[in-house]
């Protein structure tokens, strides 16, 4: 697909990866799709604790974590681990093709299942397990893990829907 200088580098990312309605329907039940590494670091955590207002030690004293948690140092929030779902899956995850927009829809399902320490590399894995179709949506129902780098459980663990919003079929109306 040749590149369209009218686009921002994101869009044009995005516009590289979309796929037939035909071929995202056989994903339903298959093997995950699986992100890049990305890494965790101090600034991100305190970044998204200014954002959130939810400036607890645990995540941005170094020396109290270390000293007063098991953790050996400060850990990321919950909802950052959380919110990173975004990223990780815009990095593996395919489009559909007339894709408006994609929105999140919710969660069935959330579950913290192992601190993210500072300095953690994280990966999304992401398996489609449903797929409602509607005249102009794509409803995508998500097992969506995170895992930790070298660790033996993952950070968490979601059931995640998705929202693709179709381009309304054109119709042929004669002026």
């Amino acid at each position: 697909m040749p590149s369209d200088p009218s686009k921002s580098p994101v869009e044009e990312a995005i516009r590289q990866r979309l796929i037939p309605l035909e071929r995202y329907r056989a994903y339903v039940d298959g093997e995950a799709f699986v992100s890049n590494w990305l890494s965790v670091d101090q600034p991100m955590i305190d970044r998204f604790a200014d954002a959130t207002h939810d400036h607890q030690f645990i995540h941005v004293d170094p020396e109290r974590a270390r000293a007063e948690t098991p953790f050996g140092g400060t850990i990321a929030h919950g909802f950052l681990t959380l919110s990173l779902l975004s990223a990780l899956a815009f990095d593996a995850l395919p489009g559909v093709e007339h894709t408006v927009m994609g929105v999140n829809y919710g969660f069935e399902k959330v579950r913290f299942l192992t601190p993210v320490k500072t300095g953690n590399r994280v990966r999304g894995s992401f398996r489609l397990v449903g797929l409602t179709e509607r005249a102009v949506s794509l409803q995508s129902a998500w097992d969506a893990t995170i895992e930790i780098e070298g660790a033996a459980k993952p950070a968490l663990s979601a059931h995640w829907i998705t929202l693709a919003v179709l381009r309304p079929p054109e119709t042929d109306v004669e002026a």
